[in-house]
């Protein structure tokens, strides 16, 4: 049984994560894309991250992923909340996320996100000179990756029962 991403791998599983990714970007342009002030492309890409062909992998990645998206948005809501905007926050935040990630929190998978998404909220703050401007940031920013997360997860589910793949055939944790 494989333990990472089953993608990329031809056949069925290509084609079943093709069929996610349709599904659930239709799904997050046709939601998003009717809210004033909301981009639906972090959510499509937290979307693409949080869907796999194989279930037990996708559910493995959307927790990965929501838990470095919080731990980013909160770093970074703390250091937009000290202080007055400066660029050095920046590199600080960002350092600091990497060893929050590293020592404390420890999720390998996805683990990137976290100062990717510290770097969002500061870098916002910064270019409008306003704390409040990188608070609404990230939480706007946090909001469309839960749900572009929940949308992949729940197309994987939902697919994984329409079209199911056999066990069988599941590529093993040596083909990748």
């Amino acid at each position: 049984m494989a333990t990472g991403p089953s993608f990329p791998h031809r056949g069925r599983f290509a084609f079943r994560f093709a069929a996610n990714v349709f599904v659930g970007s239709v799904i997050v342009w046709a939601v998003l894309s009717r809210f004033e002030g909301v981009s639906p492309i972090w959510a499509i890409a937290s979307m693409v991250a949080s869907t796999d062909p194989q279930v037990h992998v996708a559910k493995r990645m959307i927790r990965s992923r929501l838990i470095n998206v919080f731990i980013g948005a909160a770093v970074g809501l703390l250091f937009m909340l000290v202080g007055g905007p400066t660029p050095w926050k920046l590199p600080f935040a960002l350092a600091a996320t990497v060893l929050i990630s590293s020592y404390l929190v420890r999720i390998k998978t996805m683990w990137r996100q976290a100062p990717i998404t510290a770097a969002l909220v500061i870098a916002t703050g910064l270019l409008q000179q306003s704390a409040a401007a990188g608070i609404q940031a990230a939480l706007l920013k946090v909001g469309e990756v839960i749900f572009g997360c929940l949308v992949g997860v729940g197309v994987s589910v939902l697919l994984s029962r329409l079209m199911p793949l056999p066990e069988d055939a599941m590529p093993d944790a040596e083909a990748e």
